[in-house]
């Protein structure tokens, strides 16, 4: 915020190599994310790789995090297996969105990139525990389970936290998988309702944003021009992505959510943002899941995420396009 207390002042978020975190549950677009992330070694540091269960089990989106290393080269990455369900719900899995493998589209393989032996919470903590005052980024882009696991076992962890980057909730756009409710929180919503609590700062990747990033026909047709195996392996899974959102939304293509979040710390400029209260609803049976996003500001509700609204699109692709052209270099 300026001094004044009002509004935001611009920052040249590229300045530093952000240290990030990315938590996930691939999940094609969640393996886009990860694409994008390791297309940026200059801008970004990713020190790991956390998973959790939310569009497949626990034990494929473990596995298919490490088949996203082995495919852009980076078997180095430690990757590390998280909570295998939400705080207090259920499971609900989204297979019938992401296939029985979570990444259909590309052929399941038994990646060389190994399983780390110490569970992604502990990992988050010690990570966290370690590191200087507001040096990491976390980038949750699934349910956020293994986010607030960690936060409730070592609340000091957040002095190391610079900011939260995650995809979770709709205003506008009502829910996608419930009338209410966007899948991520919906899974977890306690969980969710946790994070954006947490006191640091939160900036909020939602369906009001992530719908307006179509993976059309043409945009697709571009990644797999750019002719090298992540490419390919991109192009391969939006196609099998995009066939469940087109049909439900009569779109031309599928949004693309998760990459939302690198692409916003890389280019934030492509992005429009507003300062603004976010509730979740923890308790109806009617609305669980809900995300009451105070856009206008009618409560007297704090301030605790930067809500994005609007994206260009295709600046967005742009990027996604000359980043992936990097895996060829």
């Amino acid at each position: 915020p300026d001094e004044r207390g009002a509004g935001w002042i611009a920052v040249d978020v590229l300045a530093v190599r952000r240290k990030v975190i990315i938590d996930c549950d691939p999940g094609q677009d969640d393996a886009v994310a990860l694409f994008l992330a390791m297309s940026a070694p200059d801008e970004l540091e990713v020190l790991g790789v956390t998973t959790v269960a939310g569009n497949v089990p626990l034990e494929l989106t473990q596995r298919n995090a490490r088949m996203m290393c082995d495919i852009a080269g980076r078997t180095d990455l430690p990757v590390y297996a998280g909570c295998d369900k939400p705080l207090e719900l259920e499971a609900i899995p989204a297979e019938y969105i992401h296939g029985n493998t979570g990444i259909d589209g590309v052929d399941v393989f038994e990646p060389q990139t190994p399983l780390q032996d110490v569970p992604a919470v502990d990992y988050i903590v010690d990570t966290l525990r370690k590191a200087e005052k507001g040096t990491v980024t976390l980038i949750p882009t699934g349910p956020m389970t293994n986010i607030a696991t960690a936060i409730q076992r070592d609340p000091a962890i957040l002095d190391a936290v610079e900011r939260i980057v995650s995809m979770g909730g709709a205003m506008r756009e009502g829910g996608n998988r419930s009338p209410s409710a966007e899948f991520n929180v919906l899974v977890d919503p306690h969980a969710a309702d946790i994070v954006y609590n947490c006191g640091r700062p939160v900036t909020a990747m939602g369906l009001d944003v992530t719908h307006q990033v179509l993976s059309t026909r043409e945009r697709v047709a571009r990644i797999r021009d750019v002719g090298n195996a992540v490419a390919e392996a991109t192009a391969d899974m939006l196609s099998f992505f995009h066939r469940y959102d087109t049909k439900k939304y009569g779109s031309e293509g599928a949004p693309l959510h998760d990459p939302c979040t690198v692409a916003w710390l890389l280019r934030p400029d492509l992005f429009e943002t507003k300062l603004c209260n976010l509730s979740v609803e923890t308790r109806s049976e009617l609305t669980l899941g809900h995300t009451a996003v105070d856009f206008w500001h009618v409560t007297d509700r704090p301030h605790n995420v930067e809500w994005t609204f609007a994206v260009d699109a295709e600046g967005f692709y742009d990027l996604l396009v000359e980043r992936l052209a990097w895996f060829g270099s």
